[in-house]
């Protein structure tokens, strides 16, 4: 038997990433604040240094968020295909609650060891960019002081959320019955997951609830920074609400995209798959979601964040002397480390997506035995991935863009000669390039666990559980 660690290297690998995010994040941003401080040519370090602290803090919350999130449905991925092992156990006695136990011990220690290994190399990446840094008199040479306090927050943070994701995300074994140990376990089908009333409601309010926090936000922002506070609790309020409800959405969302692809058997087959079992289909999609959600947002955010700070140069240019250095400094630092979450999610997505593909070889042997060729069964799978990733990055450039505009307009909305209200800037050629690395990426992440499923015998593989 794999050990814990091996068998749950992917999310080992996302915890490291978001204590690595979190550890560099803390410690730029320390060095940027110490240069701030020192720079006495702008007029308004002060407000800069408040703006940066700020937006340090709000994607802090972003990464442990996305990590949590990312962890959660890799965990209930893993369950889902151990569904049959967890009947066994309690067929010979073992009860849920002990079972559920053990995943959690095992997201625990992933915690544990992913955040350590992030934080040593978040600090080794940082030490070498600040030296490149001042070798090439990009910043002034300093004593800058890397290891604060500080830092062990997003430490703690990961293993605090990677504990708590894999105990959420165990939940399903609560619903295994040991009978199940003698059949064949399923997935909840779209009338189940439309059945479950109490979590579609609870979606439906965060979602609803995060958007009017998120437009309050953006009001309170042409008062003050501190609006982004609040937009970034309804940001996380309503993509949370968006997870849960995700049986409800992408169903909808994938029968639209589903005729793009013809109307061939496999191109049948793939889109009525895409739709049957909606819980499968949105722990597949969430990671690129989640991906291309935050690759949007912080493009869109940077893009409105320029547009803002250019007018209000204009309007008061003797205000703003100096920091245009500083702040195309911010920005291509921020820039940088959000491709640790979009990273993140690229790498929950793809773990996904191959344990789907691999925990349904059973199911694609089904399709062998009734006349399907390997060509064809990799056609269906390549077909549904596709259907998956035109509806995932549809939702996600819708709401990537709408949060960035919203994060964007609520801290700078009420900066000194600022315009006010500005309509959403959206730098296309990125959003080309997002879509295009999506379609890449969830073609490899397909490909090669199609051809391990099918690459068995359809007699073995109705044997698989």
């Amino acid at each position: 038997m794999n050990s814990p660690l091996r068998r749950h290297a992917p999310s080992v690998l996302v915890a490291a990433l978001s204590s690595a995010f979190g550890v560099t994040l803390l410690e730029i941003t320390g060095v940027l604040s110490q240069l701030i401080a020192g720079d006495g040519t702008t007029g308004s370090s002060g407000t800069v240094a408040v703006m940066l602290q700020i937006l340090a803090m709000v994607f802090i919350v972003i990464a442990t968020y996305v990590g949590a999130i990312v962890t959660a449905n890799t965990f209930a991925t893993i369950i889902a295909g151990r569904t049959r092992t967890i009947a066994l156990m309690r067929l010979i006695g073992s009860s849920a609650s002990d079972q559920r136990k053990a995943v959690a011990r095992e997201g625990l220690l992933v915690g544990i060891v992913g955040a350590v290994l992030g934080a040593s190399v978040g600090t080794i990446l940082t030490a070498v960019t600040v030296s490149i840094s001042m070798a090439n008199a990009f910043i002034p040479r300093g004593d800058y002081v890397l290891l604060e306090p500080v830092v062990g927050v997003p430490v703690v943070a990961v293993v605090l959320t990677t504990w708590l994701a894999s105990w959420i995300g165990s939940r399903r074994v609560l619903d295994v019955s040991p009978i199940e140990a003698t059949g064949v376990a399923v997935e909840r089908s779209r009338e189940d997951s439309a059945n479950r009333r109490g979590r579609n409601i609870v979606a439906i309010v965060l979602f609803v609830v995060g958007i009017a926090l998120l437009v309050l936000g953006m009001l309170v922002g042409l008062v003050t920074a501190l609006g982004v506070l609040i937009g970034v609790v309804g940001g996380l309020l309503s993509f949370t609400g968006l997870v849960l409800g995700a049986n409800l959405v992408m169903p909808v969302t994938l029968r639209l995209f589903g005729r793009m692809f013809g109307r061939s058997a496999t191109a049948r087959l793939a889109a009525e798959n895409a739709v049957r079992y909606p819980e499968r289909s949105s722990r597949t999609t969430i990671g690129l979601v989640i991906g291309v959600t935050l690759v949007t947002m912080f493009a869109v955010a940077v893009q409105s964040f320029k547009t803002v700070i250019e007018a209000a140069q204009r309007a008061q240019p003797e205000t703003y002397q100096g920091t245009s250095e500083v702040l195309n400094g911010i920005v291509i630092v921020f820039s940088i480390l959000i491709g640790f979450s979009a990273l993140i999610a690229a790498v929950g997505m793809v773990n996904t997506l191959s344990l789907s593909v691999l925990q349904r070889t059973r199911e694609l042997g089904l399709l062998r035995a009734l006349g399907f060729t390997a060509r064809q069964v990799r056609a269906m799978i390549l077909a549904e991935s596709a259907q998956l990733t035109v509806a995932s990055v549809a939702l996600g450039l819708v709401l990537g863009t709408f949060y960035g505009w919203a994060g964007a307009q609520s801290l700078l909305g009420s900066i000194n000669g600022s315009p006010g209200l500005v309509p959403p800037a959206i730098p296309l050629a990125l959003l080309a390039f997002v879509v295009a690395a999506s379609l890449v990426l969830i073609v490899v992440a397909s490909i090669a666990p199609s051809r391990r499923a099918t690459s068995i015998a359809p007699v073995a593989a109705l044997a698989i559980e």
